[in-house]
C-alpha cells in the first residue's frame, strides 16, 4: 500500500518562505500527475498547486508567482516552494497523487502557520 508523507511545514513570519516535501513510500509510484491541497481553519480544502506526469504546473491564482511546485526525477518526490507567503497561507498543506481516475492518495498533511 503507498504512504504519502508530506514535512517542511512550520512557524514563519509574513513574507518568509517555507519548503514543502512529499515523498512516498510502500511502492514505486514514478511520476504521477501529483497535487498540493491546504485546509484552513474553519474552511473548505482547496487547490493549490499540481505537476502533471508531463511536468506541466499549474496553480491556483491566489499563490501564482509565490509558490513553484517540482519534482525530483526519477523518483516520486514533489517540491513545494513558498515564497513571500501571507497570513491568508495558514493552512493544513496536503499532498496527493493520482494514481486512478481522481486524487485518490493523500498523506496526513503539514502545517504551516504564518504569523504577523
Amino acid at each position: 500500500q503507498v504512504q504519502l508523507v508530506e514535512s517542511g511545514g512550520g512557524l514563519v513570519q509574513a513574507g518568509g518562505s517555507l519548503r514543502l516535501s512529499c515523498t512516498a513510500s510502500g511502492r514505486t509510484l514514478g511520476t504521477p500527475d501529483t497535487a498540493w491541497f491546504r485546509q484552513a481553519p474553519g474552511k473548505e480544502r482547496e487547490f493549490v498547486a499540481r505537476i502533471t506526469p508531463g511536468r506541466e504546473k499549474i496553480y491556483a491564482d491566489s499563490v501564482k508567482g509565490r509558490f513553484t511546485i517540482s519534482r525530483e526525477i526519477p523518483k516520486f518526490t514533489v517540491f513545494l516552494q513558498m515564497n513571500n507567503l501571507q497570513i491568508d497561507d495558514t493552512a493544513v498543506y496536503y499532498c496527493a497523487a493520482r494514481l486512478g481516475a481522481t486524487f485518490d492518495t493523500w498523506g496526513q498533511g503539514t502545517r504551516v502557520t504564518v504569523t504577523s
